[in-house]
């Protein structure tokens, strides 16, 4: 007889509701998980939402206690929340909560005459966000850092937390609690920060009765599953499937392809340009997973131009295409990118949750063919203030009006200076001319008009760059400073400089300043191959 004590936590539950696959591989075999720095970020953001959802009801108690190896002490925080419970205490933030029960299995194909027992103590714990009194009863306040406008009522936008609230309901109703509702706190993506935070406008409560009720006849079926499946050493399977994607991309997603063997030294489906995971899926599921067995298939123009230089190692240049895109340039060519941060929370006047702060900009200047590149950068001070004033009077110094500017996607560009344009009255006339005379150097690539294989079926500068350029050492982002070699890292490294020692402040004030201006040489490299291809 076998005994062993791995617990179910709601964040396990809801893992082991996407796939029981994943729940097994976090447990066991979590170094396989592909790290994701976005994800990180955001679970930072969810913390900082937690922490000012706690005071949305007024006055609250928090339970929290931790073990001398700085692990929760998941007993003493249960302890708080049931004496605070005892008290009358109107608001619990964490309120925490363990159920344990003895489990017995019996395996009937053991190898012996009598079949092998398992036994092991079932445990489960849950911490509500919010606990709040409610006559006889409590409610339930799970809190999200996701954002809806208010009153929302997409139910397909939010049965994806209901699966987490429901666990928590039956973990408290196993403790004898008797919970009445059940609600989603999230953010009011509608909210404009004026002055002071006001919480009761910052976020938004949606009643989650009908969704919770709906899954929490799963719950008991689904618990006793997950945790026979915790106390199992054999790794369960599982087919790829919408799961993988749904609702929440997976980190063991390579992990399982190379289980189901699917090429990693050569594409495949999964690398096919602009195609919905389902329909990728569905190729797979008949067989059609190389791109020499899609080559027959109904694909896109571009799909198809993918396949077929990929296979013929050959790379597809419409020349009439790139002469049409670059006689639409004139100069002087000014070669723009901007750096931002997205907050949660809105830290500054007249910014929305999630809304982008532009911080940063490079600009490389061709004054005309033959004059020599200069170079203008813009990186706002590290103390925390609002960037957006200084950034948009210096563009406006550093752009004239009616000169071509570029910039790649521009849609981002062009949003995030109509925004500036908006804030700023006085600066307005001068910031919409320069979006209006933007252009886009992704058109050529995104048209068709340039195609390598090196692309991998992506149009972004990140691709484009190395495909066109893979043996120069100058333009690899991997060579810039490890602090900031991608936007993830500037969006997440900027906010943080304030808190620096200040050696590491300038460093990474450095580091900000030559990603930045690389992503602008980048685009002047790819605009002079563009004309080098037609001349």
């Amino acid at each position: 007889m076998a005994y062993s004590a791995k617990g179910l936590s709601k964040s396990r539950y809801t893992a082991y509701c996407q796939c029981p696959k994943l729940l097994w591989l976090k447990v066991n075999k979590p170094e396989e998980a592909t790290e994701n720095v976005a994800v990180e970020a955001r679970f930072e953001q969810g913390n900082n939402v937690g922490d000012l959802a706690m005071g949305l009801f007024g006055d609250f108690k928090e339970a929290h206690a931790e073990k001398s190896d700085v692990r929760l002490d998941l007993a003493t925080m249960a302890s708080q929340t049931r004496q605070w419970m005892e008290e009358g205490v109107e608001n619990i933030c964490e309120a925490s909560f363990t159920y344990e029960r003895n489990r017995v299995l019996e395996n009937l194909f053991s190898d012996s005459d009598r079949p092998l027992v398992t036994a092991w103590k079932e445990s489960h714990y849950c911490a509500v966000d919010i606990l709040r009194k409610n006559g006889d009863g409590w409610d339930i306040y799970e809190v999200k850092s996701s954002s809806f406008p208010e009153c929302d009522g997409e139910e397909t936008r939010l049965e994806k937390y209901a699966p987490d609230i429901a666990y928590q309901k039956w973990v408290l109703s196993q403790c004898g609690v008797k919970v009445i509702n059940t609600y989603l706190v999230c953010l009011n993506s509608d909210y404009v920060r004026q002055g002071e935070l006001d919480l009761q406008k910052l976020f938004v409560i949606i009643d989650m009765k009908a969704l919770v009720e709906k899954e929490y006849s799963k719950v008991h079926r689904q618990v006793s599953r997950a945790s026979s499946l915790l106390n199992s050493e054999t790794e369960p399977s599982a087919e790829l499937s919408e799961n993988c994607m749904k609702p929440y991309a997976c980190a063991f997603w390579d992990y399982c392809k190379r289980l189901h063997n699917v090429p990693q030294d050569k594409p495949t489906v999964f690398d096919l340009y602009r195609m919905n995971f389902k329909k990728k899926l569905e190729h797979y599921n008949a067989s059609r997973l190389t791109f020499e067995e899609l080559r027959n298939e109904n694909l896109t123009d571009k799909q198809q131009m993918q396949v077929e230089c990929t296979l013929n190692h050959t790379e597809h240049i419409d020349r009439e295409g790139i002469r049409d895109f670059l006689s639409q340039l004139s100069y002087p060519l000014y070669f723009l990118d901007f750096e931002t941060l997205q907050q949660a929370v809105p830290q500054y006047v007249g910014q929305k949750p999630y809304q982008q702060i532009t911080f940063q900009y490079s600009l490389h200047i061709k004054e005309s063919a033959d004059a020599p590149y200069q170079h203008k950068e813009f990186l706002a001070p590290s103390d925390g203030t609002d960037p957006r004033r200084a950034l948009a009077e210096q563009l406006c110094r550093d752009i004239p009006m009616d000169v071509c500017t570029l910039a790649y996607n521009k849609g981002f560009e062009c949003g995030r200076i109509r925004e500036l344009a908006m804030l700023y009255p006085d600066l307005a006339a001068h910031l919409l001319n320069i979006r209006e005379h933007i252009q886009d150097l992704l058109v050529p690539f995104q048209n068709g008009c340039y195609y390598v294989p090196a692309m991998g079926g992506s149009f972004s500068i990140k691709s484009v760059l190395p495909a066109l350029f893979p043996d120069e050492p100058s333009l690899n982002y991997h060579n810039l400073d490890e602090r900031c070699q991608n936007g993830g890292d500037a969006m997440s490294i900027f906010p943080r400089i304030k808190d620096m020692p200040p050696a590491e402040a300038a460093a990474s004030r450095e580091a900000l300043l030559r990603y930045c201006e690389l992503d602008t040489w980048a685009m002047v490299k790819v605009w002079e191959k563009l004309k080098e291809t037609v001349e």
